[in-house]
């Protein structure tokens, strides 16, 4: 028999068994919806069980099977975001500071039975990272002075990442990394540091300029050095070669003088021949006239 059987008749549509059929349909629907044990835990959540309200378990990823008087609700463990714009500090030389910063984290898995109790029923603590985040900006950036806070950017982001993860702990969450972004002073500040630089990129030109005047003066000294000093080792030689010379010259004269003061017999024997060679030439007629110092010829009487 169809559905069309069912509920007609000859005097028409039969009311009364379309009523009952569907409040059976609809208590049977609630029965089985309430007493219906199977629960599916999705990747990347956790099953918080409650009965009557009180936790009484944690399920892992995949089939729960649950009596009727106990619920199943889903946790996320998964990577959650929370943005914080334009978070305002101050620095330990009273220089307002701000910065904007993504937080990443995500539910300890341990965790997930206090933080449903205590803080969210779906791991959703953005507020919380929020609320932190600017209290730990707040006290890392009044540890450091403005000029400090821009040359040690990566320590103050090291100092606020290590505070923020010891903060969050406290909720049960771990983080993840931290982004930070447009971190800037007042617009006087900047003012104040952008002429700064400009001073300083002058005045390191100006040392460069007088360092390369120097360098050149300090070459053109060594080439006047190395060129005196080659003219004084070329007179130096000069000297050296003729006090050399003079040495020798005087040492053979003295060798000279040494060699005939120890000879005089052969000077005496040479001057003899000398005057015995004029005899045998003299023809025997006197010299016409007679100087003083002028030897007279010997003549021999027989």
């Amino acid at each position: 028999m169809n559905l069309f059987n069912r509920y007609h008749n000859d005097d028409g549509i039969i009311f009364g068994k379309i009523i009952i059929d569907a409040a059976i349909f609809i208590a049977s629907w609630i029965f089985i919806s309430t007493l219906w044990p199977f629960y599916t835990v999705p990747t990347g959540t956790r099953g918080v069980i409650t009965q009557f309200g009180a936790i009484k378990g944690i399920e892992a990823e995949g089939l729960a099977i649950l009596p009727p008087w106990q619920k199943l609700a889903l946790f996320s463990i998964r990577a959650e975001q929370a943005d914080i714009e334009n978070a305002g500090g101050s620095t330990s030389d009273t220089q307002p500071v701000s910065v904007s910063m993504t937080v990443r984290y995500s539910i300890s898995p341990d965790k997930v039975s206090e933080v449903f109790e205590k803080y969210s029923h779906n791991g959703d603590l953005s507020s919380y990272v929020q609320t932190a985040t600017q209290e730990i900006f707040k006290a890392v950036t009044a540890k450091y002075t403005a000029p400090d806070l821009i040359a040690h950017r990566a320590q103050v982001s090291s100092d606020i990442g290590s505070a923020l993860r010891e903060k969050l702990a406290m909720y049960g969450a771990q983080v993840i990394n931290i982004d930070m972004r447009n971190f800037s002073f007042s617009d006087s500040y900047m003012h104040a540091i952008n002429e700064k630089v400009t001073q300083e990129q002058l005045r390191l030109g100006a040392e460069n300029k007088v360092k390369t005047i120097q360098a050149e003066q300090q070459g053109k000294v060594a080439i006047a050095e190395a060129e005196a000093t080659a003219l004084k080792a070329k007179a130096d030689g000069e000297a050296y070669a003729n006090l050399t010379v003079a040495k020798a010259q005087a040492a053979s004269l003295q060798v000279q003088n040494d060699a005939l003061a120890k000879n005089k017999d052969v000077l005496e024997l040479r001057r003899i021949e000398v005057e015995m060679a004029k005899a045998q030439k003299w023809n025997g007629a006197l010299p016409q006239a007679i100087y003083a110092g002028t030897p007279i010829p010997f003549l021999q009487m027989k």
